[in-house]
């Protein structure tokens, strides 16, 4: 009973005291409501803001007396990625060696003169590293990341699974098996299927080789084969060996002595290419139709401006799927996003796309519909292309915003190792050189406008 009287004055003491309080509250709220947040604070010293690009660190680059350059740049950081990258891939197979580019892909890191494939998996484990190798239609990379405390044995193994595969007929075979099995997967994907079949259609030459191994050719190839098309392309004039996060004489003292004996090949004229165009239909069990609509870029990579320009326009145009989201060029404020996937629901998928390589490329539409919008579904794409062409249709501020956006791209890629190495590595083969990114980024600075119609 006492309890309770005694909670009672204190109810009604609170309740005496509570409408001082509030009227306070409310004071200090109308107070501090007038200082405006959009405004800076009053008496505030605000520190002197970073520069928006940080000094850039140089790439060092040597080359030995037999053609193979070896180039680094030393990001600091406890990691490190060491590459080999060779100007051979599906351009340079002939008939009889089809299907080549794409088997060696397959056998990297496979048995050597000095290793089985399992002393290599534990070896790379052993390092806590990853290792991968991919092939394209100008050139192969085979890559090796890990902490830079085991970048000598990085440099060893890497370079042992390059220059001394065995191609055992066995191991061939298994490779055979799965990449029949791939070959199968990727023609029930009609996304890449059509990416590969674009490059078969619209050109004569070397670009019309497919980088997917064709059915016959995983019928007669052997070790044989790959074994002639590798030592007949992968030769030191056409060898690069990058790295990133490591010191460069400390790779060259590893890598030199590894090096210094692989033999030069004779001068090699790059394969010829025409773009022709065309048109492909294929049938498929698919309750959708997928369609790639694509216009040839002369000069691809070789030709900077216009890559560079292409690829803020392919930021620009954007796209994505009925149920994309993102950030601008990529998803809800892209051209493609807002222009077409919010007003036609029938459209599925809707992206700009390019496949771009040393001297020429594609760039184009890639789309999603169902069969009975088909025909409408094109003549979107074609005046979506055509808009971007005609002065007046893309204002200064989508301009500005794509720009913008596909610098922040670049800038955030080249915050990865594995990406430096690589685009050094790649830079080399096609340029001879590494061009400072500053050089890219004050191109896509300076398009206005009237570059892109």
């Amino acid at each position: 009973m006492l309890r309770l009287r005694s909670s009672a004055r204190l109810l009604r003491k609170a309740q005496r005291v509570l409408p001082t309080m509030t009227r306070g509250l409310s004071g200090a709220a109308s107070a501090a409501r007038s200082t405006s947040l959009l405004h800076p604070l009053p008496g505030l010293d605000l520190p002197p803001c970073l520069p928006d690009q940080l000094a850039r660190l140089p790439t060092r680059i040597t080359t030995l007396p037999n053609g193979v350059r070896v180039a680094s740049e030393d990001v600091p950081g406890p990691t490190a990625c060491v590459g080999v990258f060779v100007a051979s891939g599906s351009i340079h197979e002939s008939p009889e060696s089809a299907g080549a580019t794409h088997l060696l892909e397959k056998l990297a890191f496979k048995d050597t003169a000095h290793r089985s494939h399992m002393q290599i998996v534990q070896e790379v484990e052993a390092t806590g590293g990853n290792v991968g190798a991919s092939a394209s239609r100008e050139q192969m990379v085979y890559s090796y990341d890990t902490l830079k405390a085991y970048i000598p044995q990085a440099v060893e193994v890497l370079l042992d699974s390059v220059r001394n595969p065995l191609f055992i007929q066995d191991e061939v075979d298994r490779q055979l098996a799965l990449t029949r099995e791939e070959v199968q997967e990727v023609q029930k994907n009609p996304e890449k299927f059509l990416q590969e079949v674009l490059n078969l259609v619209g050109y004569e030459g070397a670009i019309a080789n497919p980088l997917i191994a064709p059915e016959e050719a995983l019928e007669i190839i052997n070790a044989d084969i790959i074994r002639k098309f590798y030592h007949e392309n992968f030769t030191a004039d056409r060898v690069v060996l990058a790295a990133s996060g490591v010191d460069h004489q400390q790779l060259l003292d590893v890598a030199e002595p590894l090096l210094s004996d692989w033999h030069k090949g004779s001068p090699v004229e790059t394969p010829k290419s025409t773009y022709t165009g065309g048109d492909f239909r294929h049938k498929a069990e698919s309750d959708m139709t997928h369609v790639a609509l694509a216009f040839e870029v002369p000069g691809g990579w070789l030709k900077e401006r216009d890559a560079t320009i292409m690829t803020v326009i392919q930021t620009l145009m954007g796209g994505g799927g009925s149920f994309s989201s993102g950030g601008p060029g990529k998803g809800m404020h892209s051209r493609l996003y807002l222009r077409v996937l919010t007003r036609y629901h029938d459209v599925q998928s809707f992206s700009a796309f390019s496949n771009v390589y040393d001297s020429t490329g594609l760039f184009g539409i890639y789309l999603t519909t169902p069969p009975d919008f088909v025909a409408k579904a094109v003549d979107i794409a074609v005046q979506e292309l055509i808009a971007i062409a005609t002065p007046g249709q893309v204002t200064e501020v989508e301009l500005t915003r794509a720009k913008n956006s596909t610098i922040s791209s670049v800038l955030m890629n080249l915050e990865s190792r594995v990406i430096v190495a690589e685009d050094i590595g790649r830079q080399l083969l096609t340029y001879g050189s590494r061009k400072p990114i500053d050089h890219f980024l004050q191109c896509m600075e300076e398009l206005t406008l009237d570059d892109i119609t």
